[in-house]
């Protein structure tokens, strides 16, 4: 059976008010990390649909997350630290994107450590696509495909939608096609998503068991107009411990894990330079007119 007839019985069965409560996309990422390179990277990541709104996000996280747990709460029983950065990918995007449905307002938000948890801080808007349809078709996978260009964040993009699934969304900020976007890249080549497969996720979660883990719970998110936000995330990204240097007194910062030979501070300064390793990394933005990591003067 085609995907795209099970697809559609999905897409009904949202309505009908059906035990799966999500449907997951697989988007392959292709990028330059570097403007001025040729080297491109490639990661996958997550469209999660849902009947209220959509999640777009990097999988990496995701893909961990249960072994994680495992691993995490076999360390909690035994009562000796281990340290897990070396089982942990960490993702190459932190940003999430969250799409209201119908009215398709969109929330932006980017993971930040604050003090001893994380929190997300987010603006919200309302993208407005001025889309031009064409005649051509292509076959990509087993999705029969229809061109549709845009001008967006700077760039000149190319979509490939498909109305056999039946949703209007699609990658990072784009939606407004009749039918899922199975592929959208640049003119340039500097981002390129494609759709690589899909599957239904029951007792679908928003967040994964790490992401609560680190935040005590819920994680909390601030809104933010867009300005305030490119401001803080640039002032973040600087110096991403600095709220956590400044809650630890040099006792707790000279403090040795339990079953470990690392201090806390050792090990402030390790995520501190894999998170700065991570920031400086990507130049070259999905919009062109975003925000890239700043050297200190």
């Amino acid at each position: 059976m085609k995907k795209y007839f099970i697809l559609t019985l999905l897409a009904f069965s949202f309505i009908a008010q059906a035990q799966v409560t999500a449907n997951r996309f697989f988007y392959e990422l292709t990028y330059k990390p570097k403007k001025d390179s040729a080297k491109v990277e490639k990661v996958m990541m997550s469209l999660d649909i849902t009947p209220e709104k959509s999640i777009f996000r990097d999988y990496t996280a995701i893909a961990q997350d249960s072994l994680l747990q495992i691993k995490v709460e076999a360390m909690q029983k035994a009562g000796v630290f281990k340290d897990l950065s070396k089982d942990y990918t960490m993702p190459k995007f932190s940003f999430k994107i969250d799409k209201a449905y119908p009215s398709m307002e969109m929330q932006f938000s980017e993971e930040v450590v604050n003090g001893r948890s994380t929190l997300y801080m987010a603006y919200k808007e309302t993208p407005k696509f001025d889309w031009k349809i064409e005649a051509e078709t292509m076959k990509i996978g087993e999705y029969k495909t229809q061109k549709a260009t845009t001008k967006f964040g700077g760039r000149t993009w190319t979509a490939w939608f498909s109305k056999d699934i039946p949703f209007q969304d699609g990658p990072y900020k784009f939606s407004g096609l009749p039918g899922l976007i199975v592929k959208i890249e640049d003119a340039d080549q500097n981002y390129s998503w494609e759709l690589k497969g899909n599957r239904p996720v029951k007792d679908f979660v928003e967040y994964t068991y790490f992401q609560k883990l680190q935040s005590g719970g819920m994680p909390k998110t601030i809104d933010m107009d867009r300005a305030k936000f490119e401001d803080k995330i640039i002032e973040y990204k600087n110096d991403p411990f600095a709220s956590v240097r400044g809650q630890m007194s040099k006792e707790v910062l000279a403090y040795k894990m339990p079953g470990s030979d690392k201090t806390v501070g050792e090990m402030v300064k390790e995520q501190e330079k894999m998170l700065k390793d991570l920031y400086s990394a990507v130049d070259n933005p999905i919009e062109m007119q975003a925000i890239t990591t700043k050297k200190k003067k």
